[in-house]
């Protein structure tokens, strides 16, 4: 008997995505890895210390070793001052060492001829970055020179990737989270979201044992929903809601209103979670940081969603990826 191959047949079931519609807002201008380094000189502010010598004049030089600071140096105070003898009070604030010393040197022109003065940076602790979570050596970090994003990492050693949430992490500046998505940048190598960094600007990257995703709307349990072993399925995520999947309206499951955003995008899911539940469709993954939204008769508009979202959104802005508090929560406006 001659044998006939028999055609593999793969079931194919269909997914319960409705709609996925993706919106974007600007990012700050993105930089090469070094730039900043070679073409953006340091410029003094408060904390910085700085050694002044005038040469032919030990008396004018500010200070002696070991004085005012453990460092050999004046400095800089919150107005953006240095103390100096003789010449008293100079604005030193937002100069480059260059510029420093010629003003220094123009105020001892008044009382010495042709004066020689040198300044010479002693600690660099204006400029700083805060890096926070699951670095090797967190912490305050002084690097002597602007950053762009990915050297400013490198300050806090290695980022323990394996128990690191790169999809909630962040860069804060003062209290305002920046669209920018750690995601992309460390685990795909995105350079675009390698931005500049401004002195005082925060990195935060919790760890996985944090990871939510946010459940609002019908449901028992509004709130936070904790991933296990990092997953968490919609229906896990309604169950855990206190929604009973055994006793549902499928109108009520047939648009779940879910927001993924990470840095400056956002897709906005619509998932029919009855076919889930009915074995017609895939399950659907959440990742973390999703906000679901189940309406309470099944149908409502992205904007219906959003204002009844509102309150909810507000509570927990601290902990939202930037998109929602930059694009809706500042503005009001979704599209």
């Amino acid at each position: 008997m001659q044998s006939h191959p028999i055609p593999s047949v793969e079931a194919t079931v269909p997914s319960a995505v409705v709609s996925n519609v993706t919106q974007t807002i600007p990012m700050p201008p993105a930089h090469t890895p070094g730039e900043y380094n070679e073409t953006r000189p340091y410029e003094l502010g408060a904390s910085d210390v700085i050694s002044v010598s005038v040469y032919l004049h030990p008396e004018l030089s500010a200070p002696s070793l070991g004085t005012q600071t453990g460092n050999g140096g004046v400095m800089v105070t919150s107005d953006g001052t240095v103390s100096l003898p003789l010449v008293g009070n100079i604005n030193v604030g937002g100069l480059t060492i260059g510029q420093a010393q010629e003003r220094i040197q123009n105020a001892y022109s008044t009382y010495i001829n042709n004066p020689n003065v040198t300044v010479q940076l002693v600690a660099p602790q204006s400029l700083r970055y805060y890096l926070l979570g699951e670095f090797s050596s967190p912490g305050v970090k002084y690097p002597g020179h602007a950053l762009d994003l990915l050297n400013a990492l490198s300050l806090g050693g290695s980022v323990d990737l394996a128990n690191a949430d790169l999809y909630q992490a962040y860069v804060a500046k003062g209290t305002h989270k920046l669209p920018v998505d750690l995601h992309a940048l460390l685990a795909d190598g995105d350079l675009s979201q390698n931005i500049v960094l401004d002195s005082g600007d925060t990195i935060v990257i919790p760890p996985s044992s944090t990871e939510d995703a946010f459940v609002f709307g019908s449901v028992g349990k509004p709130g936070a929903v904790p991933f296990q072993a990092g997953s968490l399925s919609l229906l896990q995520a309604l169950s855990v809601a206190n929604m009973d999947l055994t006793n549902y309206s499928a109108s009520k499951l047939g648009q779940v209103h879910i927001i993924r955003s990470h840095g400056n995008t956002a897709n906005f899911i619509i998932v029919n979670a009855a076919k889930i539940v009915d074995g017609e469709a895939l399950p659907f993954q959440l990742q973390p940081g999703d906000i679901v939204f189940v309406p309470a008769n099944g149908l409502a508009s992205w904007n219906q969603v959003m204002n009844l979202l509102l309150p909810s959104l507000n509570t927990i802005n601290s902990i939202l990826n930037p998109f929602v508090s930059i694009k809706y929560l500042s503005t009001g406006v979704l599209y």
